[in-house]
């Protein structure tokens, strides 16, 4: 038995052989199939500014209620975004994806049929209890199946979706809101568009693969290994060991089955880990013992973790909830402010494919400070604009860093967790940035009582500053195994 496992230990784990695959076949399947999800999230949030602009002027909202319609749906989003991550550590991360799916796309297309603003505020508030949920998961998806190499790159991939979504919003916003069709205005067509989500949960449930080391947590170490096999197969890689071998001693499921003999006959001589993980990098100290995001080893890039998700939302909510509305408080007319908006959103492409080449060039960290940077300065020359160049050049500057931002922080959240918490974590993180989501819209009106536009975004550019701050304190993970 001892030189059966000696001779099996040396095998690569089922998360070993994905990390080491190319990009193939199943990765593109999975970030497009994510990524679809992701871009109908996008859409939705982008959404709902358009609407309030419309309500505004259709309802007579005062600039108080119309923050009320902007911030509910992150209340929402708060308690999705935590619940949505303990969820995912136990149900499975698909499950969960198809879940959020078709809970705020019921909920979007119901709201098109709201009769009053408190009808619509409970509506976006379900809405916001799918969003949240669903980001953190299906990242978290992704970077468990992305192989190490590029896997900061393939989830700024999968972030970049949210341009599209948000492209998407901004269309619906320019050309069908500001109209009447059929005697229901346009924003009522807009939200109904947004049940196209609650169709799509079919093709997440049932279209894509589940989490191999959420399998592997669970004790489904068949489903596991044919998940591995499929993406072997999608890269033209062939395992060499059969089938039940693989299934019955790689070392992942022996150290679930007889762990301390393993490790006892483990040669530890040349540095190596039971983790996988490079020596001196935590290994240990990331997975054994390691039961809370607030643990000793994991308080430290938790709170890091937190004050950029929440100084990053409270800046790009509170500005770009309201900008459609405060450059049409300017004296911009809606449509004219519905077509600044739609021009700055296709400046989020190049972000996304700027931060995904230099991600793995630069490192986390450094892309992140970097893009935070920019977003700052760029929000605090926007807010100095009056006429449409400087609005424009300056609104493309700002979507450029911002979005080009969140592609580096959502590749970096996943990677800085072991798998039985990585939901919990990035849902945490998220759920963090939420509250940030519910404060901005509602503190917009209070600085504008205080101030006018050039101190709204004084003031957001300060938190993009403070976020470069917890950026800086996060951990380096490039090029790394994920931590297990």
């Amino acid at each position: 038995m001892r030189a059966s496992q000696t001779v099996h230990s040396q095998l690569p784990t089922r998360s070993d052989r994905l990390d080491s695959l190319p990009f193939g076949r199943e990765h593109r399947k999975l970030l497009v199939g994510s990524g679809v999800g992701w871009a109908l999230d996008a859409m939705d949030v982008g959404l709902i500014s358009y609407v309030m602009a419309a309500l505004v002027a259709e309802w007579s909202l005062s600039n108080t209620q119309a923050s009320w319609l902007g911030s509910i749906g992150f209340v929402g989003m708060m308690i999705g975004a935590s619940v949505g991550g303990l969820l995912a550590d136990k149900w499975g991360r698909r499950n969960v994806f198809a879940l959020t799916l078709l809970t705020y796309g019921i909920a979007t297309g119901a709201a098109a049929f709201s009769v009053g603003l408190v009808m619509l505020l409970i509506l976006r508030f379900i809405v916001g209890v799918g969003l949240g949920a669903e980001l953190p998961v299906a990242s978290t998806l992704v970077s468990e199946f992305a192989p190490r190499k590029n896997r900061g790159r393939i989830v700024v991939a999968l972030e970049s979706f949210w341009a599209v979504g948000w492209i998407m919003s901004a269309l619906l916003g320019y050309f069908l809101v500001p109209k009447e069709w059929g005697g229901w205005p346009g924003w009522r067509w807009a939200l109904l568009v947004g049940i196209v989500p609650a169709v799509y949960a079919l093709v997440v449930r049932h279209g894509l693969p589940e989490s191999v080391r959420f399998l592997e947590s669970r004790g489904r170490l068949a489903e596991a290994e044919r998940s591995v096999r499929l993406f072997e197969k999608g890269s033209s890689r062939d395992s060499t060991v059969p089938f039940d071998e693989a299934v019955a001693l790689t070392p992942t499921s022996v150290a679930k089955g007889d762990a301390p003999e393993r490790t006892s006959e483990r040669d530890t001589s040349s540095g190596d880990t039971p983790t996988g993980n490079r020596p001196g990098e935590g290994a240990a100290g990331d997975a054994v013992g390691e039961s809370s995001i607030f643990s000793a080893h994991m308080r430290g890039r938790t709170t890091a973790l937190w004050v950029v998700w929440f100084f990053v939302n409270l800046a790009y909510y509170g500005a770009f909830t309201w900008m459609p509305t405060l450059l049409y408080l300017q004296g911009h007319s809606l449509v004219k402010s519905f077509e600044f908006t739609l021009m700055m959103t296709l400046a989020q492409l190049p972000g996304y494919a700027a931060a995904a080449w230099l991600i793995e060039k630069w490192g986390r960290r450094l892309t992140l400070s970097v893009f935070l940077c920019g977003s700052a300065v760029s929000a605090i020359l926007f807010g100095l604009q009056s006429g449409a160049t400087g609005i424009i050049v300056t609104g493309l500057l700002l979507s450029f860093f911002n979005l080009g931002a969140w592609g580096a922080l959502y590749a970096i959240g996943p990677e800085i967790y072991p798998t039985a918490m990585r939901g919990t974590g990035t849902g945490a993180a998220a759920a963090v940035g939420r509250v940030a989501g519910v404060v901005a819209p509602l503190i917009v009106p209070i600085i504008l009582e205080w101030g006018s536009t050039p101190l709204v975004f004084t003031i957001f550019g300060a938190s993009f500053f403070i976020a470069v701050a917890g950026a800086v304190a996060l951990p380096e993970r490039h090029n790394m195994d994920m931590v297990e």
